[in-house]
């Protein structure tokens, strides 16, 4: 259809000026879908065949696309030469666009795109660090083909692995792998250290819930089995007070974005540290909502510093710190699953795996609701797809922190908590919410529990432990 563009130019990031082109917007978005399957390959049921062809890519790119111009001539202070629309402010539309219309996973490959884009022209990747759309495709395709293997690459197969009862070797198979990628790990460390870097720092870095705090702990015992003196810091302890903490629409605060922590003051902490100065390190006191004092913390000149946080990857954390003095782990829960029969090729995504395993987490060692952590989702999503996701090009490893028994084991844990659409009812504007309670409920309806006996039968050093409880470790904030 014709719309109506009143709109000449763009001012790009370096103030130049260039002719404003629909097109580009247009191409921006089917190349994002293309890395994904397509826009038919996330169709969301009810909401896009209300006025789209699902079969006629082409179409809805132009379609979306023409949103997005409608929106940006909504304000007309763009129509104005001399007051020109800037290339952030069309970025910023094309995902409320998609988001709006229910393309969530469009909007998430779009987005990792984009600040994969800004952190390269920040210098804080290399183009060989560039992880484009966010997703590991060689690592994931390697773990479809040995799922598949096992007959667990689809929800049909794990179900008939639960009935027959089939699950314990998985179980083993699955944990042995898991720990000889934390010991490749530990290798390409060894490795770094043989050619004469003098590592000071490791982190283990990593979207929400994908087993950082377990991978943390055993990333600890392996270096202290080497013979390595080990200082931890848990960055949690840096947040700002409650009343300069960065809040929401909903006046929820914000506890996922690295603007969270007062990250200025970790970089000259750990400056400090690695020059060999003594630091007041605080505390952080949830109860109060502030910072208390702390403990004294230096770090001898044969330790390291193992970092404990969300963010390790975040590069103004670690600003102006050598590169050969850190090493960096990468954890996603990448387990690959295709639903049902496989038949769609629609693929169960990691993060409703990992929101799974944070509303059991949290209604267990925080008395958090399932509710909240759903509405709460789209926050911890915005987050890792700005400054996690796009940096895991920075990692010296990568490790896989899910496991094909993820969702047997969930299930019955998450059944009786998962929001029902009633629940959601009073927010009825946050389509995202609305469209991942239906889309994980059909998932968790698909899946057959695993036997209360086979989940007892389980490692307590499992990553799964973490949130489900049984852990054999010390699991720091599940206190």
């Amino acid at each position: 259809m014709a719309i109506a563009n009143k709109i000449l130019r763009v001012q790009l990031r370096n103030g130049a000026l260039i002719n404003f082109d629909p097109g580009k917007i247009r191409h921006a978005m089917l190349s994002a879908a293309g890395s994904i399957g397509g826009f038919g390959s996330h169709w969301q049921e009810g909401v896009n065949d209300l006025f789209l062809d699902r079969q006629n890519e082409d179409q809805i790119a132009t379609i979306l696309s023409d949103m997005v111009v409608v929106t940006l001539n909504s304000d007309p202070r763009y129509h104005i030469p001399n007051f020109p629309l800037h290339i952030e402010d069309i970025q910023n539309t094309i995902i409320h666009v998609l988001r709006s219309y229910g393309f969530v996973d469009v909007a998430d490959v779009y987005e990792v795109f984009r600040w994969g884009k800004h952190w390269m022209r920040q210098g804080a990747i290399t183009p060989e660090q560039f992880v484009g759309n966010g997703q590991p495709e060689a690592k994931a395709s390697e773990i479809l083909r040995r799922n598949a293997k096992w007959g667990c690459d689809t929800v049909a197969g794990l179900n008939e692995i639960v009935s027959n009862g089939r699950m314990s070797r998985i179980v083993q198979d699955s944990l042995a792998l898991y720990e000889g990628e934390l010991d490749a790990a530990l290798g390409a460390f060894d490795r770094r250290i043989a050619r004469g870097d003098r590592i000071r720092i490791v982190t283990v870095a990593g979207p929400s819930s994908s087993g950082k705090t377990t991978t943390t702990v055993k990333v600890h015992q392996r270096l202290v089995t080497r013979g390595i003196n080990v200082v931890m810091m848990n960055l949690d302890d840096y947040f700002w007070p409650a009343h300069q903490h960065p809040v929401d629409w909903m006046a929820d605060r914000d506890y996922e974005t690295p603007h969270a922590l007062d990250y200025n003051l970790i970089n000259q902490h750990l400056r400090d540290l690695l020059a060999g100065r003594k630091i007041e390190m605080p505390s952080y006191d949830f109860k109060i909502g502030d910072r208390v004092p702390g403990r004294n913390l230096e770090l001898p000149p044969d330790s390291v510093l193992l970092l404990d946080c969300l963010h390790g990857l975040y590069p103004p954390l670690t600003h102006g710190i050598p590169e050969e003095a850190k090493f960096r782990i990468y954890i996603e829960n990448m387990n690959m699953l295709r639903e049902g029969l496989g038949t769609t090729m629609g693929a169960v995504r990691f993060t409703d795996i990992r929101m799974l395993r944070r509303m059991v987490r949290d209604h267990r060692h925080r008395n958090h609701s399932p509710l909240l952590t759903l509405i709460h989702w789209d926050k911890v999503r915005r987050s890792e797809l700005a400054n996690i996701i796009p940096l895991w090009g920075r990692a010296d490893a990568l490790v896989n922190g899910g496991l094909p028994f993820d969702l047997p084991v969930l299930k019955p844990f998450v059944d009786p908590l998962f929001p029902s659409p009633k629940d959601l009812a009073r927010f009825p504007g946050h389509l995202d919410a609305h469209l991942r309670l239906e889309r994980v409920r059909r998932l968790l309806d698909s899946i057959a529990s695993l036997p209360q006996h086979e989940i007892d039968a389980i490692p307590g050093d499992a990553t799964i432990r973490e949130f489900i409880g049984g852990s054999t470790l010390k699991i720091p904030h599940n206190d």
